[in-house]
């Protein structure tokens, strides 16, 4: 178990992200493996995040299991699930760093492009978005995140644009991600990342991941469908000029 303080004080921030994010403000996330990776390997800092994940997804799951959109996970999750494959068999022909910052731009100009177009008026209504776009995302997504826990960029760029409230928004991202995180695991395994030390880590931080989660999930119940969004997409702009900076930093 890591015993350092430094990494507790970056750990216990990354984590509550992580929390806020699963609990409905996607985005905000994608900023805390990058926090573990200034104090230990973003390989280590995976695998100690990912039993995490799977703890908090538990608790987003359960809160939102009577609010998620069924046709968006059957179109993007058989895809993710593609990604996630290609993540794994690519890892090591794969600059992470360079996927990661052009991300971060995309990220940034999606969200731009989405504050624009929503103050114009148009927003696509569920039914019209076109499956294989949804696919090209789905891949995109757990590509991302097999290989930084970066997926949410990828998958909110398909569904915010589709107008589901802040709880079916919230619900249909926790079921993707569940699944998508249980997907992982082997790939994890044969790795040989879940060491009892890297276990025992993930271990005590579980109670703060728990707590932020259900803090996240209290919040998007209660925030308006329009400030929703635009917090939304003011967080995927904080996280892809984050993923840039990662990515030049590197």
């Amino acid at each position: 178990m890591i015993t350092d303080p430094l990494f507790y004080a970056l750990a216990v921030p990354a984590v509550v992200l992580l929390g806020l994010s699963k609990g409905g403000f996607s985005g905000v996330g994608a900023v805390s493996m990058p926090l573990l990776a200034l104090i230990i390997s973003p390989v280590q800092a995976a695998a100690i995040l990912l039993p995490i994940l799977i703890l908090q997804d538990l608790v987003g799951v359960w809160a939102f299991r009577r609010v998620w959109d069924r046709r968006i996970i059957l179109i993007t999750l058989p895809a993710a699930t593609l990604g996630i494959l290609l993540g794994y068999l690519l890892a090591a022909q794969v600059s992470v760093n360079v996927v990661l910052g052009l991300l971060g731009a995309l990220s940034i100009l999606f969200a731009l492009q989405r504050f624009w177009v929503e103050r114009r008026g148009a927003i696509i209504a569920p039914g019209g978005a076109n499956p294989i776009v949804g696919a090209a995302f789905g891949v995109a997504s757990g590509f991302t995140s097999q290989i930084a826990h970066a997926g949410g960029p990828p998958f909110s760029m398909w569904v915010l644009p589709q107008g589901l409230s802040p709880a079916a928004l919230a619900g249909t991202t926790a079921v993707f991600f569940a699944a998508v995180n249980w997907i992982k695991v082997p790939a994890y395994i044969a790795l040989g990342q879940f060491t009892p030390a890297n276990l025992m880590t993930a271990a005590a931080l579980a109670p703060v991941a728990i707590l932020s989660t259900m803090a996240g999930v209290w919040l998007v119940r209660r925030v308006p469908a329009e400030p929703f969004y635009r917090l939304v997409y003011a967080l995927m702009i904080l996280t892809g000029a984050q993923l840039v900076w990662r990515a030049f930093a590197a």
